[in-house]
């Protein structure tokens, strides 16, 4: 190897890859748990991110209504900032290699790793009328978005930890079995607000298929609607503004506020001493209203020009279709399946 091969080796930039569930509207959760992340991390890192609509699948949806709902995300997403010159964004199901590489990984997967997840334990609960195959293979799809692009880093919340443990762990597996084909992948957990809960019930996460539509709001949702939750969110016993575990309701309201403003938490606390629980509610409401305001507007302007989100997707998918086609091969030669390819 050139010693100029070795520079160009040691400036490759990691790659960062993380996908998104279209439930119709990004949230205050998903913004401050995913995508506010993202936006952050396009200078830094080659960055792959997707809209997760074949996991999406698991659920039973009505075609059309997830079909606008898909359209209606990606117009978000720009919105929020994901710049289509900085960063690969694309809709899951248009790369067919994602559901290739996932068979592949299947083979290379025991039943009693994917039986055990946590998530699948608790989606069978709850949809015990569709406990269907996706909801076990849903992990393993998962593993194949992520090695497909061999990504060093993955934003995921405290929910996906174990599904990107048993990423790592098929791709420890197969690199033993058939010799270094994946990278082993590395999660990224903000420090703050990595978890954003509901302003219903601080004790649950923040989640749109809450049953109190109080609970959640979107980045797209009309000021005078998130000033009202926010009024109306649950708070602890006492009076102290402070995060503390014995203060979920205040703790939840303190991370939101930081990651809104960019201040600390002790510097809110220190901000809100002495001050009422309503005077620290309304401040964390207008601080939402404000960060979210540039959303709304750009995605007025994105939803209303469904041309340019087409185009900005086939041109996303195509080059995810590139990167992911020289794992593909390789694992695809690793295995033992034919190939003309040169």
């Amino acid at each position: 190897m050139s010693e100029n091969d070795v520079k160009v080796q040691n400036e490759r930039r990691k790659v960062v890859l993380s996908g998104i569930q279209p439930t119709g509207v990004i949230t205050l959760g998903n913004y401050v748990g995913a995508v506010s992340n993202w936006d952050k991390m396009q200078d830094e890192y080659d960055s792959i991110f997707f809209i997760a609509d074949l996991h999406a699948l698991t659920v039973r949806r009505e075609p059309a209504e997830f079909r606008q709902g898909c359209m209606s995300f990606f117009a978000q997403l720009l919105a929020c900032g994901i710049d289509p010159e900085r960063a690969v964004l694309y809709f899951q199901s248009h790369v067919p290699a994602h559901t290739e590489l996932q068979w592949i990984l299947n083979c290379n997967t025991y039943v009693g790793e994917a039986s055990r997840m946590t998530q699948f334990k608790d989606k069978s609960a709850r949809h015990a009328d569709n406990i269907n195959m996706g909801l076990m293979d849903y992990p393993v799809l998962m593993a194949a978005d992520i090695l497909l692009f061999r990504s060093d880093l993955v934003p995921v919340g405290i929910d996906q930890k174990q599904h990107l443990e048993l990423a790592r762990d098929i791709a420890i597996r197969f690199n033993n079995r058939y010799g270094d084909t994946f990278v082993v992948p590395d999660g990224y957990i903000p420090k703050t607000g990595a978890k954003v809960c509901s302003l219903s019930d601080p004790t649950s996460k923040m989640s749109k298929s809450d049953p109190d539509p109080n609970g959640w709001v979107s980045v797209i949702e009309d000021e005078a609607s998130i000033m009202k939750k926010f009024k109306r969110a649950v708070t602890d016993s006492g009076s102290e503004i402070v995060a503390r575990p014995d203060k979920p309701g205040i703790s939840n309201l303190l991370a939101i506020y930081s990651v809104m403003t960019g201040k600390s938490v002790e510097a809110a606390e220190k901000e809100f001493a002495g001050c009422g629980y309503g005077t620290f509610k309304t401040a964390v409401g207008e601080a939402v209203v404000e960060k979210f305001r540039p959303i709304r507007e750009a995605y007025a302007r994105f939803a209303a020009d469904k041309a340019y989100i087409a185009e900005v997707a086939k041109a996303g998918a195509e080059k995810a279709a590139r990167i992911a086609a020289r794992t593909l091969s390789k694992v695809k030669r690793k295995v033992g399946l034919v190939s003309f390819d040169r």
